[in-house]
């Protein structure tokens, strides 16, 4: 089969490789759809993650598809299925699974592949983190579910509450599907920021109540704490993964306030915190990684429900054949996300 594989910075290669065949517990899709993700384009930038992948590999983490084998033992799945499956499962035999807080499992089971015409996925997320889609949902849209996952478990580890004023930094899907996420469930009044006004239009369609482009706004707690009696917001996330704009979204809350530090910084970058501003302002510093199977159980169903544009997120369908130039866009920012389709 046709497949990409990522062998460092920036470093992605399509190539031939064999077709998977499923294991004891293993299912093998068909791909239908895999979607470009953020953490995609960065983990091609850097040419590796820390956690989820160590090059030369099979690389994509976001796809939907039809079951084409089943291995030994597997249960409940039949041929033909259209399904989702998250690309990891936690151990649930762990001290922190033991504890239901499985996104901090060190015994993860990760899955990468699908930049690929099949994908085989490993026992523990068929048993965990393999999800059925109705016939009428699309495969590129049902393909968003795990990072949509990763966002509901972020609004989930973050106190909001009803009108509250959210601040999201980053007009990327993950912003994106930040507001979406906020507006509906938490009731918030989101304030978006980012550097895209075709982005920005988007997020006031996915319920964003104010827009601001910081090309022609820069200082983002300055015009937060104007519009908020000088106080700043009540919560503030972090969608980008840049070191000073963990920074400014520090600057950007009001005492009391709750900074959500969602975007996954480089390894080993540092940042800066007044503490005092910390201390006696009694911020609450939160980092979120990833999800875990409620919230991907939980994104599927946003996602079904139809109740978000969330199609809005997806910039372009190309075959797989396309991909470098695909991850280019991606690096312009000349695309959200892209639904590639195996030929």
């Amino acid at each position: 089969m046709l497949a990409a594989l990522l062998y460092g910075q920036e470093d992605l290669r399509l190539e031939a490789v064999p077709d998977p065949t499923p294991a004891a517990g293993e299912v093998v899709i068909q791909v239908g759809a895999a979607t470009t993700c953020g953490t995609d384009l960065k983990v091609w930038r850097r040419g590796g993650h820390a956690r989820m992948l160590t090059p030369p590999t099979l690389f994509g983490h976001e796809a939907a598809g039809r079951i084409v084998a089943l291995g030994e033992g597997v249960r409940d799945w039949q041929i033909g299925d259209r399904v989702v499956a998250n690309n990891s499962a936690p151990c649930m035999n762990c001290f922190f699974c033991q504890r239901r807080e499985y996104s901090l499992c060190p015994n993860l089971t990760w899955n990468n592949g699908t930049f690929a015409e099949y994908l085989k996925i490993p026992a523990p997320i068929v048993q965990h983190n393999l999800l059925r889609i109705p016939d009428e949902l699309p495969f590129e849209l049902a393909a968003m579910t795990e990072p949509l996952a990763c966002v509901l478990h972020g609004v989930g580890r973050t106190r909001i509450k009803a009108e509250d004023r959210v601040v999201v930094l980053g007009d990327g899907a993950i912003g994106l599907m930040f507001v979406a996420a906020l507006a509906d469930d938490a009731k918030a009044e989101v304030w978006l920021w980012g550097g895209n006004d075709q982005r920005l239009e988007i997020g006031k369609k996915l319920g964003a109540a104010k827009t601001f482009n910081y090309h022609q706004i820069q200082d983002i707690p300055g015009v937060v704490k104007e519009l908020t009696q000088g106080w700043g917001a009540d919560v503030v996330i972090e969608a980008t993964g840049v070191p000073n704009v963990w920074e400014t979204a520090i600057a950007t809350a009001r005492p009391g306030a709750t900074v959500n530090l969602f975007g996954g910084c480089p390894r080993d970058t540092t940042i800066t915190i007044n503490t005092e501003q910390l201390h006696y302002s009694e911020l609450t510093l939160k980092g979120v990684f990833h999800n875990t199977p409620e919230y991907v159980r939980a994104a599927l169903s946003m996602i079904t429900s139809r109740k978000h544009p969330l199609e809005l997120l997806i910039s372009e369908h190309r075959p797989l054949k396309d991909l470098a130039q695909v991850f280019s866009d991606m690096k312009a920012r000349k695309v959200i996300k892209v639904a590639l389709t195996p030929e």
